[in-house]
């Protein structure tokens, strides 16, 4: 398991360890009510340092890179971040990333243990283009803050006010003497913002954040309140809620397709599903109740399968347990009840978000 750069500080503060595709998270800091709390009501910071990066290089890079994913990289200007999905020509899904596109390269940012997974795709298809692929994860990482008092934190951690950023939107900044890359990260939790650190300053500019904050009621964000929060919002998570037999409009990744770029690989696929109007099936909310069903657990209908269970949480918000599951066309209409496993328990279909 590699361990986090920060492991020492987060040991000092409480934290619980748990370990996600070969990687060290924080699982939680021993109050994660607390913590989701903080996300919602006040400023939270989540070490994303287990995440893992590619940089691509070399003339041809945005050329190259615009034929291996949905969206559109080409037009992205200098500076700007955008979310993309990675397939393979028959349409099922390789990996998600966010891609930055630098003055000098492009930044893959994807989950914990898929940095390998999506060189080695990339690399099958680089035959004469200008273009090499690097690892990137020992040069960079990622600090989350999430909640309402995110701006008044970055604020008072910069000296000068800071604007909001929508999703994706990017800045440059000084933070703790650190040249950091501010993206907005919108999808769990409407303030939320990505602070991209070299690897060498994360530690100062996480206890400059912690100092900063403390007046703010920061807490540390561990991944189980994290999940929590992700939950709710119906943000699909590869690894848990996506999969390589997973096509991106089946898990409502409209946000990561281009409709007005060239070809690229599994482009086809995609663009029979759209003309059909519909996919067999759907990634949808779960309203549970007291039931705690665990991911792959069946959902039926008169006694037919027609999904799945992929993530269950309890959600302060709902008041009860919640998930995302695969559920056929022919049942998503919110408030349709589904069996869940062998029953007598039963899930009702809710639209997204859940929170």
């Amino acid at each position: 398991m590699e361990p986090l750069s920060l492991h020492f500080l987060h040991e000092q503060a409480g934290a619980h360890f748990l370990e996600v595709n070969g990687r060290e998270v924080v699982a939680d800091y021993g109050d994660m009510e607390a913590e989701y709390r903080a996300a919602r009501e006040a400023v939270a910071l989540h070490d994303a340092t287990y995440r893992e990066a590619l940089r691509i290089t070399g003339e041809d890079r945005a050329s190259f890179l615009h034929g291996m994913v949905t969206q559109e990289i080409k037009g992205l200007a200098v500076g700007a971040a955008t979310y993309a999905a990675m397939i393979t020509v028959k349409g099922s899904m390789v990996a998600d990333a966010r891609v930055v596109r630098r003055e000098a390269d492009l930044l893959l940012d994807v989950e914990p243990g898929l940095g390998a997974k999506v060189r080695e795709f990339l690399e099958k298809f680089l035959i004469s283009e200008d273009a090499e692929l690097h690892d990137a994860t020992s040069e960079q990482g990622i600090l989350r803050l999430l909640g309402p008092r995110t701006a008044e934190l970055l604020s008072a951690a910069l000296g000068t006010p800071f604007e909001p950023l929508p999703q994706n939107a990017t800045r440059t900044a000084t933070l703790a003497g650190q040249q950091v890359l501010l993206v907005g990260f919108t999808g769990l939790e409407p303030h939320g913002v990505d602070v991209l650190v070299p690897r060498g300053g994360l530690e100062a500019v996480w206890k400059a954040l912690v100092t900063t904050g403390a007046s703010l009621g920061v807490k540390p964000l561990g991944w189980r309140a994290l999940e929590t929060l992700r939950v709710e919002a119906g943000v699909p998570r590869y690894g848990q809620d996506m999969v390589d037999t997973t096509i991106p409009l089946e898990a409502n990744l409209t946000n990561a397709i281009s409709y007005n770029k060239g070809c690229y690989i599994g482009q086809e696929v995609i663009a029979r599903a759209t003309f059909r109007g519909h996919m067999n099936r759907k990634l949808a909310g779960l309203l549970l109740g007291a039931t705690e069903a665990t991911p792959g657990t069946e959902l039926k209908k008169d006694g037919k399968k027609v999904g799945w269970v992929t993530s269950v949480v309890r959600s302060p918000r709902k008041g009860q347990n919640v998930a995302l599951g695969y559920v056929h066309r022919d049942h998503l209409e919110p408030g349709t009840v589904l069996t869940v496993g062998e029953g007598p328990a039963e899930a009702t279909v809710s639209a997204l978000p859940l929170g």
